[in-house]
């Protein structure tokens, strides 16, 4: 039986000083067999309207931004790292910004002690791809790997497209940092990762399907027991807006964005018609919910 409910923990230092002044983390929670999963927010990011809705028409937009209760100026994402525990492992899927890409968002570490987890904890890194906001918390203010006990997975795509040095010369000035940093990093902790393959099977009851377009080997990962499954999705679905009502447009969020509509519409299908419940990285509501078939569209529905 799946089930799912919010979470609202305060620090544990706030509790043995009830009179501090208080973090409180708000998150969400699904559980089914063995598997328990928790996400955890590492702030959100502050971006341009147009990073996502790029050359579509001005009335569309506006339109679209109403409907969801949106500014018309700018967009401020959540970045929800997914947790999963079973019992014998932990595993983070995606690790955040750490403090070297935006203020607002590289607020894991707060969050895992908010659980009372501390880094060491984690056993496995999963990355769902290189982009800063799901890979730079990856390193300590000392430029250490944070996560010494974990071993790290990502896809091979993905991790030949990042590594390799060519790329910060075809990837496009904006984002070729984004190169910088992801190759930095993935060097880091070349001692200790691991490269995976379109259907490799993690951990048990864990699988990696690649979902690429948002970047070359952008990777989901299915989650699944005999009580139930859940998919966590990364960017392959990357709002609660457009993504949904206009799956195959084209977004200039999406390094290949032909391929990442086509993956979008193909992963929508499959969640719509299997009611497998999703977690999205910049999903709200900590990004935990279904995808509901909506006319000729979608809509993403929180689960209750």
């Amino acid at each position: 039986m799946l089930t799912r409910r919010h979470i609202l923990v305060a620090a544990a230092a706030a509790l043995a000083a009830p009179l501090a002044p208080r973090r409180i983390w708000a998150g969400t929670s699904l559980a089914f067999g063995g598997m328990r999963i928790d996400t955890l927010s590492d702030g959100h990011l502050v971006l341009p309207v147009d990073f996502t809705f790029g050359d579509l028409a001005g009335d569309e937009v506006a339109a679209l931004l109403a409907r969801h209760g949106m500014p018309a100026d700018q967009m401020t994402p959540p970045c929800n790292v997914t947790l999963l525990r079973d019992g014998t492992n932990t595993v983070l899927f995606d690790v955040g910004s750490g403090p070297d890409f935006m203020p607002t968002a590289g607020k894991l570490a707060e969050a895992l002690a908010a659980l009372d987890l501390a880094p060491e904890d984690v056993t496995h890194v999963v990355f769902t791809h290189a982009h800063p906001d799901h890979i730079w918390g990856l390193l300590d203010e000392f430029d250490e790997p944070l996560f010494p006990a974990a071993e790290h997975a990502i896809g091979a795509v993905e991790h030949a497209y990042w590594t390799d040095p060519a790329t910060v010369d075809t990837i496009g000035e904006a984002r070729a940092t984004f190169a910088i940093g992801a190759a930095r990093r993935l060097e880091a902790v070349a001692d200790s990762i691991r490269l995976l393959e379109d259907g490799e099977e993690v951990l048990p009851g864990l699988t990696a399907r690649l979902t690429p377009g948002h970047t070359p080997g952008h990777m989901a990962f299915e989650l699944r027991s005999d009580a139930g499954a859940a998919m966590v999705v990364g960017d392959a679905i990357g709002n609660h807006h457009i993504a949904f009502e206009r799956p195959d447009w084209a977004s200039p969020s999406d390094q290949d964005p032909p391929l990442a509509a086509a993956t979008r519409v193909a992963l929508m299908e499959r969640l719509a018609a299997e009611g497998m419940p999703m977690i999205g990285y910049h999903l709200p509501g900590g990004g935990i919910g279904r995808v509901v078939k909506a006319g000729d569209a979608w809509r993403f529905e929180e689960m209750e």
